[in-house]
């Protein structure tokens, strides 16, 4: 978990790690790299932290328990604790769907900002239909919008709509995080 340091809390205009949440399908990777290619930022997919099991346990078609997703979780945290402690700015796309879950990675946290990205539209499902090569079916979409609960004002979330164009939705999160392309 990170744990908050007083010195930085008045300092949050200047986040060290970004989240980049929503339910499968949303864009985290395509946006998440976007906005750690804009600010100079390393990137990570935390797709690519699951362990073996949960991977095909989601291939099969199969929604992980909090159980599958603790270990994950606790990984994903000390990548936002290192980031906040100096390690080196971040942008991480998760999932993040549930409070309980951005409350084990840390947040929130005057150092790091979560980003939800946010279908308003209904444009997941015809996204996810059209992709090829993920683990994640579309079938899965289903169980990930009944345990999404979006995030609360105390959580500071940018919350962008995702049938926009990834850069003109990269564009509104930098705006909101006050850099200017």
């Amino acid at each position: 978990m990170i744990q908050a340091d007083p010195q930085t809390h008045n300092r949050s205009a200047n986040p060290r790690a970004l989240v980049v949440m929503g339910v499968c399908g949303a864009g985290k990777t395509e946006i998440g790299r976007r906005l750690a290619g804009a600010l100079g930022w390393a990137f990570l997919d935390a797709d690519n932290v699951h362990p073996p099991a949960n991977v095909a346990k989601m291939r099969a078609g199969t929604p992980l328990d909090d159980a599958d997703r603790g270990p994950w979780l606790d990984a994903l945290a000390i990548v936002l604790r290192d980031a906040v402690a100096g390690g080196g700015d971040t942008v991480l796309a998760c999932s993040a769907l549930a409070r309980r879950y951005r409350d084990r990675l840390g947040l929130p946290h005057p150092r790091v900002r979560l980003v939800h990205l946010h279908d308003a539209g209904g444009v997941i499902r015809e996204r996810m239909q059209r992709r090829a090569g993920h683990f994640m079916p579309v079938t899965l979409l289903d169980s990930q919008l009944a345990l999404l609960e979006r995030p609360t004002a105390d959580e500071r979330p940018i919350v962008v709509d995702v049938a926009g164009d990834p850069e003109a939705i990269v564009g509104a999160i930098l705006a909101e995080l006050g850099h200017v392309p």
